[in-house]
């Protein structure tokens, strides 16, 4: 059975405590202003060859756990007021 290792890490002493994928100095946060200008994961992944495809595929897979799916549900009635 393979090893999976978390995709990301977090150290006061590297850039300055930010997020970043594990064993580079690239924030996360950078993948998502890729995919905020509209940019895909191919255009990160050459702007960021020290990032790996399998890191980005691991933290948009717990995303996905971390994120509940929206329902169908209608929006509860707001009755404090």
């Amino acid at each position: 059975m393979m090893k999976i290792q978390w995709p990301l890490s977090q150290n006061p002493k590297v850039m300055s405590g930010a997020i970043v994928f594990a064993g580079t100095r690239v924030p996360l946060t950078h993948l998502f202003d890729y995919l905020e200008s509209d940019a895909d994961i191919e255009d990160f992944l050459s702007g960021f060859p020290s990032v790996s495809k399998a890191q980005v595929d691991a933290v948009l897979d717990q995303l996905k756990i971390t994120i509940p799916s929206p329902t169908n549900e209608k929006p509860r009635e707001d009755t404090t007021g």
